[in-house]
């Protein structure tokens, strides 16, 4: 039980590049939410870019529920 805690923990904290970040949140979100696209995570990085570092990695614990609450916005504008 505490190895898969921990791994969870990992990948939670882990930067990742924006494929890897757009792979695991439509993975892992609901159905019922909108899915994200590669156009719409470059809008909220240019939108929030006070959430990212230099490296502007993506964090699943930092930005995974920030992007479920702006997509729905994201796709009345488009």
């Amino acid at each position: 039980m505490k190895a898969n805690y921990k791994k969870e923990q990992e990948v939670n904290f882990a930067g990742m590049t924006l494929t890897d970040f757009l792979h695991y949140y439509n993975q892992s979100t609901p159905l019922a939410m909108p899915r994200a696209t590669k156009e719409a995570l470059l809008e909220f990085k240019t939108t929030h870019a006070t959430l990212f570092d230099e490296a502007g990695l993506w964090t699943i614990d930092k930005h995974r529920r920030r992007v479920m609450d702006w997509l729905p916005s994201y796709r009345e504008v488009i």
